[in-house]
């Protein structure tokens, strides 16, 4: 499976007038289908959400520029590694995120748009799980 860049950044342009919906649904799809994750996170998730969103913008407009990108990966990864997170907990954030990407993209949502973002997010996911690991060994 590989990501098409394009897909990536027109589905993403798609979404982003309703950035505030899909990290609202996001945070409350990962919450309902994964209870445990809840108390990794602030009890108000306002400020949490707006990092979200500009983590999600910073890494799309990245996506050719590998070097920047997997030092904000593993950025991301290392910190995310300090506030509790576990390589489980991965596989549900990306399902919850292809969710809330789904529920918001309408028609830009396509089967080739979904594989796109789900290669992508196994790089995300492998490059912070990766950096979160060393970080605490």
């Amino acid at each position: 499976m590989t990501a098409d860049i394009s897909l990536i950044r027109s589905s993403f342009a798609a979404v982003q007038p309703h950035s505030s919906q899909v990290t609202e649904y996001f945070y409350d799809h990962l919450f309902t289908h994964n209870p445990g994750v809840r108390p990794l996170f602030a009890a108000h998730l306002d400020e949490q959400r707006d990092r979200l969103w500009a983590a999600l913008g910073a890494l799309v407009a990245n996506l050719e520029n590998t070097d920047t990108l997997t030092g904000m990966l593993q950025n991301l990864g290392r910190r995310h590694a300090g506030y509790g997170a576990l390589a489980e907990h991965y596989p549900a954030v990306g399902t919850s995120l292809i969710a809330a990407l789904r529920h918001c993209a309408g028609d830009a949502w396509t089967p080739a748009v979904e594989e796109s973002w789900t290669a992508v997010y196994g790089v995300i996911s492998s490059t912070m799980v990766a950096a979160g690991e060393a970080a605490q060994s």
